[in-house]
């Protein structure tokens, strides 16, 4: 029998991922939502496909918005919320605003449906003060206390929504008789992954002709997923048998400086000027890299692509784009003086 697959976020980077990958490799009834539909279908899925896929497009920040949702799923993905740097710093009352409501009225509607399992997906920052005040060991496991640096820092809005939804899909799933799997993700990447993150605004930086080119937070460490990756991981959290209640860090463990994915990019882009380190921008940790054995252990999640390949295909698509449309679709890159 097919399963009933509601993806929360489904037009998202991540989420129209895993909408690909289930429609090329699960049978199932399929329902992406979303507040609006901007991407490019047509670059995942066939005429076909598309005919196939229910698109519920509406502001989940209002309860009314889920009375347009199918009660009888069996798996939900919640992926929906605002995320970005730039955003947790210009507007951290809207990232605060917007996350909570989608995970309390998400909650509020499971509590009336017959929903069988949910994956929630989190983040790496719901301990950037773990590793960085608390001095925890690096490569992280999931059983680090969740710890932010800052609660008055606008950096960390988006960090602690997520340490609500943690919570909050786990104590659910307790009292209303649903299963409940949080994921946290570690800086997934890929082509056409927004606008918001470093990757992007590098290769538009180098279209731009910085030089020299400036190098925020050059000794700092990332362990960067691809996206292909990160949605495995994803789909083995959800249809595993042993994850319910369990929390799993989804990335990779090849951790590398700032400093050098800049280069890789630049080397990609055909760059040949100087680099000049730049300062960090506020509340960036030091280092962040995720213990994965718990994953590959419980759900068999191994990572595949190394992320020098993934970096050559995400600056191809970003090349691409940036000369047909000269400029980024939204959260270009700011430079954290004019921030």
């Amino acid at each position: 029998m097919k399963k009933k697959i509601l993806v929360m976020g489904g037009a998202g980077f991540i989420g129209i991922n895993i909408a690909k990958f289930l429609v090329n490799n699960r049978e199932c009834e399929l329902t992406l939502a979303d507040y609006e539909f901007t991407r490019d279908l047509s670059e995942y899925f066939t005429e076909q496909e598309i005919g196939s896929i229910n698109f519920v497009q509406n502001d989940f920040t209002c309860p009314s918005a889920f009375a347009a949702l199918d009660k009888d799923f069996d798996n939900v993905y919640m992926l929906a919320s605002v995320v970005g740097v730039n955003n947790t710093l210009e507007r951290p009352d809207e990232v605060i605003r917007i996350n909570t409501s989608l995970i309390f009225n998400c909650l509020e509607w499971l509590k009336t449906t017959s929903v069988k399992r949910v994956l929630f997906t989190s983040t790496s920052e719901t301990y950037s003060g773990t590793t960085e005040e608390l001095d925890y060991p690096i490569p992280t496991n999931e059983s680090v206390p969740l710890c932010i640096q800052d609660v008055k820092h606008s950096r960390f809005s988006y960090a602690i929504t997520k340490i609500l939804g943690e919570s909050a899909f786990l104590n659910y799933a307790k009292h209303y008789d649903f299963e409940a799997t949080i994921v946290r993700y570690h800086n997934t990447f890929g082509p056409d992954m927004g606008f918001k993150s470093v990757i992007p605004h590098l290769v538009e930086r180098f279209k731009n002709n910085e030089s020299p080119f400036k190098v925020y937070g050059h000794d700092q460490t990332r362990a960067f997923s691809y996206v292909d990756d990160t949605v495995e991981g994803s789909v083995l959290a959800m249809e595993s048998d042993k994850a319910s209640g369990e929390i799993f860090h989804i990335g990779n463990s090849q951790e590398i400086s700032i400093g050098e994915l800049v280069k890789a990019v630049g080397e990609l882009m055909g760059y040949s000027g100087e680099y000049q380190e730049a300062p960090t921008y506020p509340g960036s940790v030091s280092r962040r890299c995720p213990d994965i054995s718990k994953a590959k252990r419980v759900l068999g999640y191994i990572p595949k692509v190394d992320w020098k390949i993934g970096l050559e295909s995400t600056v191809e698509w970003y090349k691409d784009y940036f000369s047909k449309n000269g400029s980024a679709r939204q959260d270009g890159f700011k430079e954290l003086e004019k921030l």
